[in-house]
């Protein structure tokens, strides 16, 4: 069995090669591929990854010549991916790969086919950050819960596990953040079992790199309403 690991990639030169380095040491039982999709960074994020490149012939990347979003970087990390199940993780260092190993667990056991992180469910450390973030999420996640009839408690949250056969029976349209409604919408449509497991999160400020603004969730909330309807 083969864990793919897809990380998209924008403007994240301060924290790429640490990140990956923390997603290469982790042990998860099984093999691991390593997917890195760079959405055409301008502050020497390709350098970086063509460093990696060089260095890991073995890991898999994909390079965009014009900025789409992290949900076209992750519809071409997931072509891209062979793996048996996948991961998403983010190039910051807002989550903390050590916790792959108790998100893999439900899937593992024969539980589950689609496995969520949640910030919400208590868990390890939690950065003190935005309020009205955080009164955000749980009202999208509310409102999209109420679209798909089921009881996630984070689903903005970046850690979630696919097996690949969820991810090739689903068509991902969004190219920005409202990825994260749309997967949500369509793997609940689909009947697959979801699970949710605790996890850290070591959230930083616009200052420091965050990119989702307000307008990403005025945009979720249209996506919420919208694949209600459509696939």
């Amino acid at each position: 069995m083969k864990l793919s690991i897809v990380i998209p990639v924008f403007n994240e030169a301060a924290t790429l090669e640490h990140l990956v380095d923390k997603v290469n040491r982790v042990d998860v039982g099984m093999d691991k591929e390593i997917v890195l999709v760079d959405d055409c960074s301008r502050d020497g994020t390709r350098d970086v990854m063509k460093t990696l490149e060089q260095a890991h012939p073995e890991w898999k990347f994909a390079y965009h010549d014009v900025n789409q979003g992290k949900g076209a970087a992750l519809r071409t990390g997931f072509k891209t991916a062979t793996g048996d199940l996948v991961i998403i993780q983010d190039a910051d260092l807002e989550y903390d790969p050590k916790e792959y190993p108790n998100l893999l667990k439900p899937i593992l056991e024969g539980h589950a086919d689609v496995v969520y992180g949640s910030r919400f469910l208590g868990g390890g450390a939690h950065r003190v950050v935005y309020y009205w973030h955080y009164l955000g999420n749980k009202f999208l996640t509310m409102l999209s819960n109420m679209m798909t009839n089921i009881n996630l408690t984070d689903m903005e949250v970046c850690y979630k596990v696919f097996k690949k056969k969820v991810l090739d029976s689903v068509e991902i349209k969004e190219n920005r953040f409202g990825f994260e409604v749309e997967i949500t919408a369509k793997v609940a449509r689909g009947g697959w079992i979801m699970y949710e497991v605790p996890i850290s999160y070591y959230g930083r400020s616009y200052a420091e790199g965050k990119k989702i603004t307000w307008k990403d969730g005025f945009r979720a909330i249209w996506c919420i309403l919208k694949y209600r309807f459509v696939d």
